[in-house]
């Protein structure tokens, strides 16, 4: 009989014996993490060709089905709307499908700016420390005074003080993408920060300075990969923040316009009826964006107990 080990490609190999695909198919919590974040990520990324209506296209749209119930919950329903319509007659169900895509379009856009600051910044604190560092890290340790919420709304507000409203609507996406990003890159650097000083210090970097390599050169191929581990965990778990925030300004008003409707964005659209019994309008929006957040923070967690050797 041929091994089934020996008969897989080696990549894979490598993988299915791995200690992190051991932890990860032995706790059924982040497998069903995975799965919702999977299947979610793939319904949105999939919705122009998936979801049932266009729901943000005029041409589409008629106010004679605005307001109709979910189906299962009401005998007014329309099978057409599964989980019912807005006050402007949007299918909800193809309105959270739009909406989840660009919400996690902007919380991965999010999390690579804040992981290219941060890195940069860690890399250059640790690796010269002197000046740099302490000027890296001084404003590291102001911008940790104020909530991220906070550093994104003044970010957004002195946007908007600068251009037009029309302008600001439509670049609204890398605003707010830049807004979150320059709120969670301090996270990065201090942990960047910490490992490059552990291992600047070791033979492989003393000799790559030896041989007269730069220090650029250094950092990025020598010192940046030996970094990436808790990199990686924070980008997981900041991703879940990241759509957080996005979701909060979006709420509040001041992150992506209607024309372009978040998780956030249509939660918010629901609460201005929601005084009127118009429910579904909301707690879907919001039953998604808890689950989607809920799966990541999970799988978040997991790998973080994944690549902490204290803990294999």
């Amino acid at each position: 009989m041929t091994d089934r080990s020996t008969s897989q490609p080696g990549w894979l190999h490598k993988v299915t014996d791995s200690d992190i695909w051991w932890s990860f198919k032995s706790s059924s919590l982040t497998v069903i993490a995975a799965i919702g974040t999977i299947l979610i990520v793939v319904l949105a990324f999939l919705s122009p060709v998936l979801a049932p209506h266009t729901p943000f296209d005029p041409a589409t749209l008629s106010l004679s089905d605005g307001l109709k119930p979910p189906v299962l919950l009401s005998p007014d329903g329309d099978w057409a709307f599964p989980l019912g319509t807005d006050d402007q007659g949007r299918d909800i169900l193809s309105s959270i499908m739009y909406g989840t895509r660009l919400s996690l379009i902007v919380g991965f856009a999010s999390v690579v700016v804040a992981m290219a600051i941060g890195i940069a910044l860690g890399l250059l604190s640790g690796y010269f420390g002197g000046a740099v560092d302490a000027l890296i890290m001084r404003i590291a340790d102001v911008q940790l005074t104020f909530p991220a919420i906070l550093v994104a709304l003044l970010i957004d507000g002195i946007v908007r003080s600068v251009i037009s409203v029309q302008r600001h609507d439509e670049i609204a996406v890398f605003v707010i993408v830049g807004a979150i990003g320059l709120s969670f890159w301090v996270q990065y650097a201090r942990t960047v920060r910490g490992s490059v000083m552990v291992e600047k210090n070791k033979e492989y970097v003393q000799a790559a300075r030896v041989i007269g390599l730069s220090p650029l050169l250094i950092m990025v191929r020598h010192v940046l990969p030996n970094v990436t581990g808790p990199v990686l965990v924070i980008a997981t778990i900041n991703l879940g923040l990241a759509i957080i925030t996005e979701a909060t300004l979006s709420f509040l008003g001041v992150g992506l316009p209607s024309t372009e409707p978040s998780l956030g964005t249509l939660i918010r659209l629901g609460n201005d009826v929601l005084q009127s019994g118009d429910w579904w309008i909301t707690v879907f929006p919001a039953a998604t964006l808890a689950a989607l957040v809920l799966a990541v923070n999970l799988l978040g967690d997991w790998l973080r107990d994944a690549l902490n050797p204290k803990l294999r």
